[in-house]
């Protein structure tokens, strides 16, 4: 590697980088002059991103009875990523109804702003049905959950809240996932 291509290297790496401030519970989302921040709730468990597209991601436990916990995960794809409506579809699509109605019968869609953010939120229950990873075959079968996302428009372009899980579990973090839309900021 020469010097030029490794400076660029750790220039990338540190604009990628998702920062954790712990002690103030606010999570910056990019290590650059201008970013998206929230704030966590304590009870959720920050954990490592599996994947370079994935800023931040986070365990939200289980409800008793529930099989496994929900996963939220921030994506910020350097401005691009697609038009909101676009992803609304896609996401919706993730999710099939055990009676043969369309997700989209029973999916809600909430707009508001947070200062001067626009936020576009989704929200459908069913059998969650999406590819195990980008591009395979595989996909998920899991009945019973819901899945809650979130589109925050930015001058820098969408950023992708995806929250998914059992549908009790995800319930149980509803008023936590307002609160910590509720405080998003570009700063």
């Amino acid at each position: 590697m020469t010097p030029l291509t490794s400076a660029l290297s750790f220039h990338r790496t540190t604009i990628c980088c998702l920062i954790v401030i712990i002690g103030l519970g606010s999570y910056p989302t990019r290590a650059s002059q201008s970013s998206l921040r929230f704030d966590a709730p304590a009870e959720w468990l920050s954990t490592e991103t599996t994947s370079q597209m994935r800023l931040s991601q986070f365990t939200l436990p289980k409800v008793d009875g529930d099989a496994e916990d929900a996963e939220l995960v921030l994506f910020y794809f350097g401005g691009q990523g697609g038009t909101v409506e676009a992803n609304l579809r896609r996401w919706t699509e993730q999710m099939l109804q055990p009676d043969g109605l369309s997700s989209t019968d029973v999916s809600t869609t909430t707009n508001f702003f947070v200062g001067e953010l626009q936020v576009t939120v989704l929200d459908v229950p069913g059998t969650f049905s999406a590819a195990v990873h980008p591009g395979s075959r595989m996909r998920y079968h899991k009945s019973g959950f819901r899945l809650k996302a979130a589109v925050i428009e930015t001058p820098v372009g969408p950023y992708f809240f995806k929250l998914i899980g059992p549908d009790r579990t995800v319930a149980r973090w509803d008023t936590s996932f307002a609160m910590m839309l509720e405080s998003l900021r570009f700063e």
